[in-house]
């Protein structure tokens, strides 16, 4: 049995774990090279395509464009869901059930269907192209599930804490900042990791609404085609560059999320 699943762990390894070696592989080698044939590593490895990546300004600046609205959804999502999955979590009032439910539909419904709508809007208000335009589109999907995800952190706590810190004379904000949040800690990391990675990710509506000024990787790397052809020197240096963000913070909520996982909705 021991072996059994020895083997199932190896092959799931090598299963995800192939598919980045060969992009790690394919960003050292030139396109000549990419080209002609298949091999395990690089017969003449070249740091050319970093180097495009980082000195070209249509590439680094997509990927400081990405950081800037995935840094701001995350801050206005927690800063919008902390407060709503408190109310959810100790209050009772007419359709809150409903409510909650139909927060729940909007992050169900694809992208596709906010894309002309959110298009147009900031069309009109002059926020096209702007990093703040990804941020508050890409609210609509990550609010939802960050007040669903805390919302069951916040209803594990009992309620007798918030009356015994209100009759110790706590007031709300004092009792909320420094006794409620650090006991849902691994809630929040998990919260920021999901709301992340989606941001990071999504594609259809980060590229919609930016052309020049403010677009991102995901978008920058579906633009590598030339008269030449495709660059996919460059394109898996890219891809490769783009995994550390995900990397860094599943490195730093990764205790957080290993508690969430097993204590939360999640």
């Amino acid at each position: 049995m021991r072996l059994r699943k020895s083997l199932v762990m190896l092959v799931y390894l090598l299963f995800v774990l192939v598919p980045i070696y060969w992009l790690v592989n394919m960003s050292f080698k030139s396109n000549r090279e990419i080209l002609g044939g298949l091999s395990l590593w690089p017969a003449a490895p070249t740091l050319d395509n970093y180097r495009v990546i980082f000195t070209e300004p249509t590439w680094y600046m997509s990927y400081l464009n990405s950081l800037s609205y995935v840094s701001m959804n995350m801050l206005i999502s927690l800063l919008v869901a902390l407060p709503a999955a408190y109310a959810f979590s100790r209050y009772r009032f007419l359709g809150d059930r409903h409510m909650f439910f139909w927060l729940l539909t909007n992050r169900m419904a694809p992208p596709a269907v906010f894309l002309l709508p959110f298009f147009q809007l900031y069309s009109a208000v002059g926020l096209f192209d702007t990093p703040i335009a990804v941020a508050l589109a890409h609210c609509l999907f990550n609010v939802p599930l960050a007040v669903w995800i805390l919302e069951g952190f916040m209803s594990s706590v009992p309620k007798e804490i918030d009356e015994t810190a209100y009759i110790d004379g706590y007031t709300f904000p004092k009792f909320f900042i420094r006794i409620f949040l650090p006991m849902i800690r691994p809630g929040i990391g998990v919260t920021a990791f999901f709301c992340f990675m989606f941001s990071w990710v999504e594609l259809l509506l980060a590229r919609t609404l930016t052309s020049v000024d403010a677009k991102p990787i995901v978008a920058q790397m579906t633009r590598t085609v030339s008269a030449s052809g495709i660059d996919w020197g460059v394109l898996a240096a890219a891809g490769v560059v783009a995994l550390l963000p995900g990397i860094a913070v599943i490195y730093f909520v990764r205790n957080h999320v290993a508690k969430g996982f097993a204590l939360g909705r999640v």
